[in-house]
Order: C-alpha cells, then sequence, then structure tokens
C-alpha cells in the first residue's frame, strides 16, 4: 500500500447519492481475483450515458471523486475499491459513505473523507476548473480559492495510511515482537513446540 500524506489534482465532481457497488463495479467484474483491470469496468452503466463525466478528458487521471451522500452503499464488494484504484482514485470526498464501503477503502489505501453538503457542494463547484488539496497531516481540503474545510478520521487509520500499512504491513512491523513471543513460549513450554517430520 503506499504511504498518503497529501493528495492534490483535478477531482471528479461526480455528486450522485446512494452510488451502490454495483455501480461502482458491476457484477460481470467480480470473477477476477487479480486487482488490476478494474478501472476498465469502474461506472460502466454511467460511461455509458452520453457526454459522461467518467471519460472526459478534463478529469483523465484525477485523484480525487467528489461523491454524493451515502457512497458505496450496497453490497460489500471489495472490487469496489479495487476498481477505484485501478481508475486512479486514492481519496473520495463525501456526505457519507457506507462503513463497510469506507472499511474496504481504507484496508486499501483510499482516503474517505467525510465533509459536510455545503462543503461537498463548494468543492464540486471548484472542481470545475481548478484543483484540490487534501492534507491528511492536518486533516484539510482546501481550494485555491482560500477555502479550507476541516475533516476527522480515526487515528489509526490516519496512521496507517500515511505510513502505508495494510493489515500485513502491520502485522510484519511486529515481527520482533512475534518472534519474541515464539522463542518464550518454546522456552516455557518446550512440550508444545512441533517436532519436525
Amino acid at each position: 500500500m503506499q504511504p498518503i500524506d497529501r493528495v492534490e489534482g483535478k477531482a471528479i465532481p461526480f455528486g450522485r447519492k446512494n452510488v451502490d457497488t454495483d455501480i461502482i463495479i458491476p457484477s460481470q467484474w467480480l470473477k477476477t481475483i487479480s486487482r488490476e483491470g478494474l478501472g476498465a469496468g469502474a461506472f460502466e452503466s454511467i460511461r455509458a450515458e452520453p457526454g459522461n463525466i467518467f471519460d472526459d478528458p478534463e478529469y483523465a487521471g484525477a485523484p480525487i471523486l467528489i461523491a454524493g451522500d451515502n457512497f458505496g452503499c450496497g453490497s460489500s464488494r471489495e472490487h469496489a475499491a479495487w476498481a477505484l484504484i485501478d481508475l486512479g482514485i486514492t481519496a473520495v470526498i463525501a456526505p457519507s459513505f457506507s462503513d463497510i464501503f469506507s472499511s474496504n477503502a481504507f484496508k486499501n489505501g483510499i482516503l474517505t473523507v467525510v465533509l459536510p453538503q455545503e462543503a461537498v457542494d463548494r468543492l464540486m463547484a471548484v472542481a470545475q476548473t481548478d484543483t484540490i488539496h487534501i492534507d491528511l497531516e492536518s486533516q484539510t481540503v482546501t481550494t485555491p480559492f482560500q477555502d479550507r474545510f476541516s475533516f476527522e478520521i480515526d487515528p489509526f487509520r490516519k496512521t496507517c495510511l500515511m505510513q502505508g500499512l495494510d493489515e500485513i504491513g502491520l502485522t510484519l512491523g511486529k515481527a520482533d515482537a512475534i518472534s519474541a513471543y515464539e522463542a518464550k513460549v518454546s522456552a516455557d513450554r518446550p512440550w508444545m513446540v512441533p517436532v519436525a517430520a
């Protein structure tokens, strides 16, 4: 997982409410266990609409998605987070997220930023013409027009995202403590140590 301290650039002013994971990545894309290539199927039904924002060259490579209330509702498919990452999205800003989507996003290195609807509306307007800056350290979203919006984030999630630690990385970070514990158990209870075949 790549560490995140800042996310800056164009933001896709999507803004739709109640976008479920089937819209983010349709079920026909769930046959793979690979995280690569899912960006091609991201928002497939919306991309079928003429003039859709996801195929607008103006927003190509945008690292930020601005969404509406209750983003990521529906089924718990982790492929939704994978699709967003493959699309190049590093952060999603919305008034609220589905808990399961938010958890999957975090575990895959996507920052979810919850802001009030008024702030989201302002960022939607700014995104039409200018870049947006998210600073995870200071927990702020800013614009070139002196807008400054603060957001809350769980301290554990913040640390993991800033250090690029997923569950495997967290476990590997405790390797010395795990080895010390195993050595202690072996010394204290040698009868529990498995015998090599």
